[in-house]
């Protein structure tokens, strides 16, 4: 097993790998319940998109750990599942089984780009410094997102966004949870993260605030009222209308998968020479991951960012996946002890790693204009948009325009240029 996951070369262990898997499936478990509950509001079945979310990053998880051995989480996208369900299902009114059906059809779509490697030339073509800004930018998308998770920052009518209140009871939780986190891992506690989320559970239970459960072991739902509903609407997704809704989960999926590798691979010390050693082979993991997962029931799944979190405990191989994949199918037996992982919780988690992944903007060239513009577009616009595809979609359009501007177009791979094309494209449709 050593051998198999290269445990000396990446300078890691048994045990710090099994660390990273739980810190990382604690922070991503979420899913399993906010996944069904916004996909119910479509029509699914609760109890089967839960299991159907599960089997999913089993299979996702465990493959670009066995395949690409990188210390990842597959699992449903947040973003895509709201879109699937408040745009395309109630906004369109399109039913959820043909919605369904235009993801399992990206899927198949997002395979064959693997397998012929061209999502692996595209993400190799992308300059490094705007590899460095989307890593940074998925770091402040994520502090933002746990900030918000912890009640710390929340929506105001004229500014937008402002301070919470501190003195709420969850609130302070998150920040105690946060406090003691900074603490340990200033102090060199290995784990620092994982412990500081188990102490935050602790606490909350003592006091009231983090709900103890019922019951541990619960029935696997069913997933009969989701399984194989794909297959009898394949000729309806040929419309315009459609088509369309193909495209972006395809567009959405892709780069939101792109920058999630970057950044997380970077963290990893992964990424050599502006370069991801056998990206094709998680590419493909998360490909195949999203046409199954369809056919299961559920929507499009994606490196998780939260993987982050993992890698901030010492995650480096793909060990860390596979126990990320266990702890997944444990959960399907013990979905009553979900109810104690709440966003208080994991808030601290996603604001430190946010604030470690932020670090990677030391490496953007800071003197030349034509790279500092597109590189903060990049960085800035994730959070402002709650996208990580936006965000890269900024940078990519004036990339390739700031150098055209100076005649040094001949410095840009010529994919760029296709990409801040197809990234117009994008935002008009």
């Amino acid at each position: 097993m050593k051998n198999f996951f290269q445990f000396t070369e990446r300078n890691t262990s048994f045990r710090q790998e099994t660390l990273a898997g739980i810190t990382t499936f604690l922070s991503v478990a979420y899913i399993l319940v906010v996944n069904p509950l916004i996909l119910s509001q479509a029509g699914m079945d609760r109890g089967a998109v839960f299991t159907a979310t599960a089997l999913t990053a089993i299979l996702g998880s465990l493959l670009i750990g066995l395949l690409a051995n990188y210390p990842i989480a597959i699992a449903p996208s947040m973003g895509l599942n709201s879109f699937f369900t408040f745009s395309v299902c109630m906004g369109m009114g399109i039913e959820w089984e043909v919605a369904l059906t235009g993801v399992f059809i990206a899927g198949i779509i997002f395979m064959i780009l693997s397998l012929m490697k061209i999502r692996e030339k595209i993400i190799n073509a992308i300059p490094e410094d705007l590899k460095h800004a989307i890593a940074a930018g998925i770091g402040f998308f994520i502090a933002f997102i746990g900030f918000k998770n912890a009640g710390i920052i929340v929506s105001n009518p004229d500014t937008f966004v402002t301070m919470g209140d501190l003195t709420s009871p969850k609130v302070a939780l998150a920040v105690v949870g946060l406090v003691v986190t900074i603490l340990m891992l200033v102090r060199g506690i290995n784990g620092a993260i994982f412990y500081g989320m188990v102490i935050t559970t602790i606490i909350g239970m003592v006091v009231g605030l983090t709900q103890i459960p019922s019951s541990i072991i619960g029935t696997i739902p069913s997933l009969a009222p989701t399984f194989g509903a794909v297959f009898p609407h394949l000729h309806e997704v040929f419309t315009p209308e459609m088509l369309a809704v193909v495209f972006t989960f395809l567009f959405v999926a892709f780069f939101d998968t792109a920058g999630a590798l970057i950044a997380l691979t970077s963290q990893a010390g992964i990424m050599k020479n502006n370069e991801i050693p056998k990206i094709g082979r998680a590419l493909l993991a998360d490909s195949s991951a999203g046409a199954i997962g369809a056919v299961l029931g559920t929507t499009t799944p994606a490196t998780s960012v939260e993987s982050s979190s993992g890698i901030a405990v010492g995650g480096r191989t793909g060990f860390t996946s596979v126990v990320i994949a266990i702890c997944f199918a444990i959960a399907l037996f013990f979905s009553p002890i979900l109810s104690v992982i709440t966003t208080e919780v994991t808030a601290a988690a996603l604001i430190i790693v946010g604030g470690l992944m932020a670090m990677d903007i030391k490496n953007i060239n800071w003197n030349r204009l034509e790279i500092v513009i597109p590189a903060f577009l990049t960085i800035i616009m994730m959070p402002l948009t709650s996208s990580v595809a936006n965000g890269i979609a900024f940078g990519f359009i004036l990339y390739p325009l700031s150098f055209l501007a100076q005649k040094r177009w001949k410095e840009v791979h010529p994919i760029m240029y296709v990409l801040s094309l197809l990234f117009v494209l994008y935002f008009i449709v």
